[in-house]
């Protein structure tokens, strides 16, 4: 994907204030294979940031609508979706509105330094230009299924971080998962609704030159 639109473009929007997204595209220069093949856990990134155009497809890729009854790109028990997803990048923290295809600012500061101490001093999260994290409402899939709601929350977002990966690999970008970190610290950082958790972050950006 062409990096046409930079990321600078959030940062004059105010907290509260949406922005619609680049379209994402549906068709790209690498398969799935390849993509499968050539994914690793990256760590070390470079400074250079993707476009705005790659943040959109990779949120798309997450948790984007890709039908007119709404389904989203990655499956959901009883398509409940009970997944929120934020984008940390050097210009604020970002909340992922899927059916708009946007992002509303939650947070005007950069997050990610502090992220990365609740996060135990996983100091790529702070050198990485994006961050996806997703948190959970659990109760959106528990108050159909019960206690076995919470298992299918933990599927579902194996399926989105799973799309977020390969994504930013077909984009030529290095990705890397976190699941150590301290939850009511990170949920402090992010400033999340009570009723929202988090449960998976992916640290994204340009491989660092050797």
């Amino acid at each position: 994907m062409e990096m046409r639109r930079q990321l600078g473009e959030l940062a004059p929007l105010a907290a509260g204030k949406s922005a619609e997204l680049p379209p994402h595209r549906e068709v790209g220069q690498m398969t799935v294979e390849e993509a499968i093949a050539r994914r690793r856990s990256v760590r070390s990134f470079s400074p250079e940031e993707p476009g705005l155009d790659a943040a959109a497809q990779l949120l798309w890729a997450a948790q984007g609508i890709t039908s007119e009854d709404g389904l989203r790109a990655a499956p959901s028990a009883g398509a409940r979706y009970p997944l929120e997803t934020c984008l940390a990048c050097p210009y604020g923290l970002f909340h992922y509105e899927p059916a708009k295809h946007a992002v509303t600012k939650a947070q005007v500061e950069d997050v990610r330094a502090p992220l990365a101490s609740a996060c135990f001093g996983q100091t790529f999260i702070a050198d990485a230009p994006l961050s996806v994290i997703f948190a959970a409402v659990h109760e959106r899939t528990t108050s159909r299924y019960g206690d076995r709601g919470i298992r299918y929350v933990y599927m579902d977002v194996g399926h989105a971080a799973e799309n977020l990966h390969l994504q930013a690999e077909a984009l030529g970008l290095g990705s890397v998962p976190v699941g150590a970190f301290d939850d009511d610290a990170v949920a402090e950082v992010l400033r999340l609704p009570s009723d929202q958790r988090p449960i998976y972050i992916v640290a994204i950006g340009f491989r660092a030159r050797a």
